[in-house]
């Protein structure tokens, strides 16, 4: 079910092309539009990344399960002996393989045209290995209770950003800290634990909102 999603994923056009390129123009934008001062593109710098990874994730969302509500995927999961709550785990890990962990990947490399500090890098890549999973955990949520209406993507915009913000605060203040020689172990561990609370808790509502959605 793993390999089916991540093909899908990637056929459909929502897999890592498309949060690449986006985050690529977020990072390229940034500099002409605040100026080529660096010193202002080093303080800024961990967390316009972490916003642009951020948006990058949601791009994706909507086709988390629009698939298979389409073609009736969705229902034989409901009927199979495959827990409902498992089905979304393997949805949301997909949607993080395909989208999450190529940002991670790319952060630094894309660090270097915001003149981020040396000693940011590893905890850049760090908070995004840390936080991105709640990303995907939240955003599928988000997607178990718009699948199947009309015009959802902007429905699930809005429900979903809301419940982004304490993973942007934590994530990129870890970033913020790693680059200026500060303590991270409190941002960091406030971070690790919402996507722990999220994968644990979240699989659950959403494997519930799709069988309301199923009725």
């Amino acid at each position: 079910m793993l390999l089916r999603d991540l093909r899908l994923a990637l056929r459909a056009g929502g897999g890592f092309g498309l949060g690449l390129a986006f985050f690529l123009i977020v990072t390229v934008l940034v500099p002409f539009s605040v100026g080529p001062n660096s010193d202002l593109l080093a303080v800024i710098a961990p967390g316009i990344l972490w916003l642009a990874a951020l948006l990058a994730c949601l791009l994706s969302l909507d086709r988390i399960l629009a698939l298979d509500w389409e073609d009736g995927s969705l229902d034989l999961l409901a009927t199979s002996p495959l827990p409902m709550e498992a089905a979304v785990a393997i949805k949301a890990l997909a949607h993080w393989l395909t989208t999450g962990l190529p940002l991670v990947a790319a952060a630094p490399v894309l660090g270097v045209l915001l003149n981020l500090p040396a000693p940011g890098y590893l905890w850049l890549v760090i908070s995004l290995a840390a936080g991105t999973p709640a990303l995907s955990v939240i955003g599928t949520f988000g997607a178990a209770l718009t699948v199947g209406l009309k015009r959802g993507g902007l429905l699930l915009s809005l429900l979903v950003l809301p419940l982004y913000v304490p993973t942007l605060i934590f994530g990129a203040e870890v970033a913020r800290r790693g680059a200026e020689g500060m303590a991270v172990s409190t941002p960091l561990l406030l971070l690790a634990g919402i996507t722990l609370g999220a994968a644990a808790l979240l699989p659950f509502a959403s494997a519930a909102a799709l069988r309301v959605n199923l009725r």
